[in-house]
């Protein structure tokens, strides 16, 4: 029987954990690595994060309200 590769940890997506103003939180959102580990600090990730919600308000109809905090899950 064939032995089954070990699985990378270096994943092509960073985890954020999402506060808007309104204390609402959003967990686990995926950012991808190149976006996240920019020397440009958490911009590129905000506007990522911004962008996404402006598409799920767009199907849904439920705008976000501004980010508050954005936290970088550990273990990434």
């Amino acid at each position: 029987m064939a032995r089954s590769k070990k699985q990378s940890n270096d994943s092509a997506f960073v985890l954020f954990n999402i506060v808007y103003q309104d204390g609402t939180l959003s967990s686990n959102r995926k950012v991808p690595r190149a976006e996240a580990d920019g020397l440009d600090g958490d911009a590129p990730v905000r506007a990522f994060i911004e962008a996404q919600d402006r598409k799920i308000a767009e199907m849904s109809g439920n705008p976000r309200g501004p980010i508050k905090t954005m936290t970088r899950l550990r273990g990434q």
